[in-house]
């Protein structure tokens, strides 16, 4: 029997009813929104406002179908719509770079708060889609904005990011434990949203996550956690300018490891801060003068 979407409303009671085996009430009714939103071109307010009306253009439902087809899967929102919204920058993502989360979003808008005005270099390390340094771009203008990543695939999505976004950055392919320092820029911000949740740690991850995103993007051996985090530190002792700082997103149980490895390389002011969910996400810190 051939499903009839005639109205928003429609919609969103199969959506609901399609995705409920997957998702909560409450994550299928946010995907339905997301969803709406994108097909039919109107915020949440806009459409529940014409939730009864008869969608005219036939093609809208058929989209939709598709795209919860493929949502049935276990393929994250994200990917299926190929974007996400990353603090105010539309962002392309696709399965060879990982979604950027809301913690992440945290770590951006720390940084921005901390340097209102800044008119000196940042590097992101293991910019992926781009989005921190997009998002840093576009918020501290007068910054001078890098990106690398070992991921050619990855840096192309970030420079149609950057143009799409508006967002002056300069983005290189590089490999963190082999690139010579001499061929990055100095810099006077150092931000890093590195892999860090252990391999011992996968079966605590949704299956969605560990079905489609870019397994290097997310895992680190668990004999060597902290493998991105001294090999940023080792550049930083070549690549950033006394007084410098580095802003790195953390795994809640490394916080003290992390620590002592900033002292080893004379940071000092260094600080582990809580995310929204009360879990150690973020470290600061300054390069001793």
């Amino acid at each position: 029997m051939a499903v009839k979407l005639q109205t928003i409303k429609d919609i969103r009671n199969y959506l609901s009813g399609e995705l409920s085996e997957i998702y909560t009430g409450q994550e299928s009714a946010a995907i339905a929104d997301a969803l709406i939103s994108k097909v039919f071109g109107m915020n949440r307010l806009s459409y529940l406002l014409k939730e009864n009306d008869i969608i005219e253009d036939r093609k809208k439902p058929e989209i939709i179908m598709r795209y919860c087809s493929e949502l049935k899967t276990g393929k994250p929102l994200q990917y299926v719509t190929g974007e996400t919204l990353f603090y105010d920058c539309k962002i392309k993502v696709n399965r060879r770079v990982l979604i950027p989360r809301p913690e992440t979003e945290e770590l951006v808008d720390l940084i921005v708060k901390e340097n209102k005005g800044f008119a000196g270099s940042i590097i992101d390390i293991g910019t992926g889609s781009g989005s921190i340094a997009i998002a840093l771009a576009v918020s501290i203008p007068l910054a001078r904005v890098f990106g690398f990543d070992i991921s050619t695939a990855a840096i192309r999505t970030a420079n149609k990011n950057a143009v799409n976004n508006n967002a002056e950055v300069t983005f290189l392919i590089a490999d963190l434990f082999r690139v010579d320092p001499s061929v990055l820029p100095k810099a006077d911000v150092i931000v890093s949203n590195p892999p860090y949740v252990t391999d011992s740690e996968k079966k605590y991850m949704k299956k969605n996550v560990l079905d489609f995103e870019p397994h290097k993007a997310l895992f680190v051996p668990d004999r060597d956690p902290l493998k991105y985090y001294r090999g940023i530190l080792n550049l930083a002792d070549h690549n950033l300018s006394p007084g410098g700082s580095v802003y790195f997103e953390i795994n809640e149980v490394m916080g003290r490891q992390i620590s002592d490895m900033l002292r080893l390389h004379k940071f000092v002011e260094i600080k582990i801060l809580k995310d929204i969910n009360g879990k150690d996400r973020i470290a600061k810190a300054k390069k001793d003068d």
